[in-house]
């Protein structure tokens, strides 16, 4: 049977004290909204995202699954609601899930999915070690669900409850909806609460059962701190992975990872590095310490760091080297190239075995547009050269130290741009007591102590 999913981010996460919408808020580089549409799209047919007016952030984080706006946010029984005229002719099941629970693994959704077969309604349900202030799920004797209420409707017994509700419920498209239609706002709240369809499941005679599944898969976020204890678990694995597939992590809770980033095997990972999206490093390579990568491509047996930066756009070539507080942003350092000490190289193109000494930067900005610098294969650029874009250095070339290369510099040539040298005899510094009068220049010298 087809199945469709219906994912609430409408809320505005007022706990949060934040002007984004709760469902943006990124888990491990990627918003929690994005997260859970990726568990849905390995298990449902059609993914309905209802959102709040003036989000269009959100509406393009869901792209290209279709969206609903809940105009008025009167409850979740509300905003599930919102999603009939969507799913008017769906001929199967549909569950309702919550962005703010984005680690639900595609396998959990799976056994809602199974235990709806069986009943009329399907639930999660989980035992969390302190429940708090979820909703209680009250089971009869057989065994299935006969109702749920909310903590601010419940009595102390049923706060003592230790089986707690999820949120997330399946069943047959139109029975949800003919359910939503009948909830009525009869609560503490005044909103209309998706759990109540339970009691209208029950009340028409259906089974309704809870699925049970870790509190880790389905804890919720409505606070920064909850967010934060959510990261923490999504690095947990993510690390866990990391080294499950060969790479060494020398401080693994130091270092933080992204939900895409791909660590080949034998990579070696030191304290205190970040990766952002869009990192891949393939087998063989050395990350040392305090070093950010994000949206770059890192080839084999490279090293990188201590203390670099690797911006979007950026592949570093194989056996290459970038150095401490080297940074580099839309550039291709070739295979073998080096570039050890205090750089900036933006949009670059660097050749095979090229050297770029200390102190160098590519001026790849006049104030309205980026513009590149192409270095040859071999080239050899010396410590502190500026090469003001758009320029070209040829294979094989060499750079005096301290160049400003505003021309292209041919295959095999030297270039040298720098104002030249003069000596001054008898010019240096000579010291005078401060009584002895002003030198011919005019200046005063400071008084050296003889011993010295």
């Amino acid at each position: 049977m087809p199945a469709a999913a219906i994912i609430l981010a409408a809320g505005l996460g007022t706990r949060m004290r934040s002007a984004v919408p709760k469902a943006l808020h990124p888990v491990a580089g990627r918003p929690m909204l994005g997260h859970l549409i990726a568990s849905c799209e390995q298990v449902f047919d059609r993914i309905v995202v209802v959102v709040g007016p003036d989000m269009p952030a959100l509406e393009k984080a869901a792209r290209p699954h279709a969206t609903v706006v809940q105009a008025e946010r009167l409850g979740t029984g509300h905003a599930a609601l919102q999603a009939a005229p969507l799913l008017a002719d769906f001929p199967g099941d549909a569950a309702v899930l919550y962005a703010d629970n984005p680690l639900i693994p595609p396998a959990t959704i799976r056994r809602l999915l199974d235990r709806r077969a069986e009943a009329g309604l399907a639930l999660l349900a989980m035992r969390p070690a302190d429940p708090g202030r979820y909703g209680r799920v009250v089971l009869n004797p057989a065994g299935e669900v006969a109702r749920v209420v909310e903590w601010a409707d419940a009595t102390e017994a049923e706060r003592g409850i230790a089986l707690c509700n999820a949120g997330v419920v399946c069943a047959e498209a139109a029975s949800l909806f003919r359910w939503l239609r009948e909830v009525r706002p009869h609560n503490a709240k005044g909103e209309y609460y998706l759990t109540d369809i339970v009691g209208l499941a029950v009340a028409e005679g259906q089974s309704v059962v809870a699925e049970e599944a870790a509190e880790a898969d389905l804890a919720g976020v409505n606070s920064r701190a909850e967010l934060a204890v959510l990261e923490a678990t999504v690095q947990q694995r993510l690390r866990e992975a990391a080294m499950a597939g060969g790479a060494t992590l020398l401080a693994p809770e130091t270092v933080f990872l992204a939900w895409d980033t791909r660590l080949g095997q034998d990579v070696t990972v030191g304290p205190n590095v970040v990766f952002g999206p869009g990192v891949t490093v393939e087998d063989g390579v050395e990350i040392r310490a305090f070093s950010h990568l994000e949206g770059c491509l890192v080839r084999r047996g490279a090293i990188i760091g201590p203390f670099a930066r690797l911006r979007p756009g950026t592949e570093i070539g194989a056996a290459a080297h970038v150095g401490n507080f080297v940074e580099l942003k839309a550039a291709l350092l070739g295979d073998g190239a080096k570039a050890n000490h205090l750089s900036y190289l933006g949009d670059a193109t660097i050749g095979a075995g090229s050297n770029i000494g200390a102190g160098t930067i590519t001026c790849n900005y006049d104030g309205v547009n980026k513009h590149r610098t192409e270095i040859g294969a071999g080239a050899f650029i010396g410590s502190d050269t500026a090469l003001v874009a758009p320029v070209k250095v040829g294979d094989r070339a060499l750079v005096a130290a301290g160049s400003v290369i505003t021309e292209d510099v041919p295959a095999d040539a030297m270039a040298i741009a720098r104002g030249r040298q003069a000596v001054k005899p008898g010019r240096g510094f000579r010291g005078k007591r401060p009584e002895a009068g002003k030198a011919a220049d005019g200046l005063v010298r400071p008084v050296h102590n003889k011993e010295s």
